[in-house]
Formats: C-alpha cells, structure tokens, sequence
C-alpha cells in the first residue's frame, strides 16, 4: 500500500488503515481485488458517503472496468462481466425484507464463481452467505478509518495476501 493508506494496526484476522482521500480508497479497492483473485463474498459496512461505493470502483478498475460505478439502490444488484471476471455489486440499502433477494435470485449470484460486493449486509441477514472480508469505513476527518475483518479462511488468506505486500 502506498502512502495514503497507511497501516495503523494489524492482527492476524484484522486490518485498520487510515485513509487519506479517494485516490486511497480507489488503491485500497485495488488491492482488495488482487487479494481476491477472483472470488469472495465482501460485505461493504459504513454510513452513507463513507466510501462503500468508492472501494467498489477501485476494485471494479482492477478488473478492467472502465465505466461509470455508482450504487445499484433501486435496482438492488449491478452485474459487471470485466474481462471474464464476474463481479456482482449488491446494494441492500431498500431491501424491506431479506426474502427479497430470493426474488431477484440472490441464491444464483452467490453461488457463481464471482466477488460479490455487497452494501448493507445486515439488510440481508439470514440470506446472505458468510463473509470473506467484512469492510468497516468510518469517518475519520479529513478521511476514512477502513477496518477490514476476515471471516471465513479464504478471508484470513486475503488478509494474509495484502499484509505480505503481494498487492499494490
């Protein structure tokens, strides 16, 4: 990680990053992503204008992305297919109930070999498969606290796969 994402404090299953502006957290998505290759359940947590959809560009770009990237509130889900990488970007923020995802054949994106991206998990609870990596960003003025949590042993590896430098 360069500079402007600079560690804070690491444990074995968890990191805390300070992150300075967007160009930070469009590198931390980055680096999300390589960790990935090519497969993970990311819950994205954080209060509106935290960053969540931010770190979902940067990670879409690592892909090959080059469009637009903006959170699919009214649509719930936004499938991106970047170079043979399947990337689904889920938005629970409207979600009424978590049966809803069944509607919009949740159960198929998360079965795909894929990332899938998802904001507002606990929106989902019950329904959404465990986490990889669990992203927490919190205000930290003049930038973003991002706290990332492994939750599944893919996700001790993903940690592992940034905090050896074997990401940007």
């Amino acid at each position: 990680m360069q500079e402007k994402a600079m560690q804070k404090n690491v444990h074995k299953e968890q990191v805390d990053l300070l992150i300075d502006d967007e160009d930070a957290m469009v590198k931390l998505g980055t680096s999300l992503a390589e960790a990935t290759e090519g497969e993970a359940i990311i819950y994205l947590q954080g209060d509106l204008g935290a960053g969540k959809t931010t770190l979902c560009r940067g990670i879409l770009r690592h892909f090959g992305h080059q469009g637009a990237v903006k959170s699919p509130t009214y649509t719930l889900v936004e499938p991106y297919n970047v170079n043979g990488q399947l990337v689904y970007h889920f938005d629970l923020y409207r979600l009424a109930d978590p049966e809803e995802l069944e509607f919009i054949g949740g159960r198929d994106y998360f079965s795909e070999a894929g990332v899938c991206l998802i904001e507002w998990p606990c929106r989902g609870a019950g329904a959404l498969p465990d986490a990889d990596l669990e992203v927490r960003l919190d205000y930290n003025l003049p930038g973003r606290k991002a706290t990332i949590v492994a939750g599944t042993t893919r996700g001790v590896t993903m940690l592992a796969r940034m905090q050896e430098g074997k990401c940007q």
